[in-house]
């Protein structure tokens, strides 16, 4: 386990985890915002990332379960993204849709956010969020961040415009 919160706990993912991502990466709805579902080679490409990340970086996207149940319900974490020629610390999340609005996303996105100020060290945390996930921004805002920047994400083929919100430690 990485970080617990009231209701979750995140934790690396690993091979075992496959079934539980493919409910979120080859959800269209999840993955609008990726213009499109994932394939089966496309979700294993991803997690075989995420291991790689947990490897160079000691972080990445984690698993969020439910304490409850055990049930692995979404991804979130930390992660080095490119953006405007340099590449910044993002708070990341992904969830299953069944487990929207529930504050989830929320709960780890901030867990994440401390984790990166307190245990990493790091001075501002980033979300690289389209301009239409509306949910995706809320949760930046409830995180404490503010738009920063606009700028275009090319991605699938499509010129995507996002917002870069930011918070910093101080």
């Amino acid at each position: 386990m990485i970080i617990q919160t009231e209701r979750l706990y995140l934790r690396e993912m690993g091979q075992k985890d496959y079934p539980a991502l493919k409910k979120i990466l080859q959800d269209p709805d999840v993955m609008y915002a990726y213009e499109g579902a994932f394939n089966d080679q496309e979700t294993q490409a991803w997690l075989d990332k995420q291991i790689s990340r947990y490897q160079k970086f000691g972080f990445g996207l984690w698993a969020v379960v439910l304490q409850e149940t055990g049930e692995m319900i979404g991804q979130c974490g930390l992660t080095m993204q490119p953006c405007k020629g340099r590449e910044v610390l993002e708070v990341g999340y992904l969830f299953q849709k069944k487990f929207w609005h529930k504050g989830y996303a929320s709960e780890a996105a901030i867990a994440c956010k401390e984790y990166a100020f307190h245990t990493l060290n790091a001075d501002e945390v980033f979300s690289i969020i389209r301009d239409t996930n509306t949910a995706s921004q809320n949760v930046a805002i409830r995180n404490g961040m503010k738009v920063v920047d606009r700028f275009i994400k090319h991605y699938r083929s499509v010129d995507i415009p996002h917002f870069l919100f930011s918070v910093s430690r101080t």
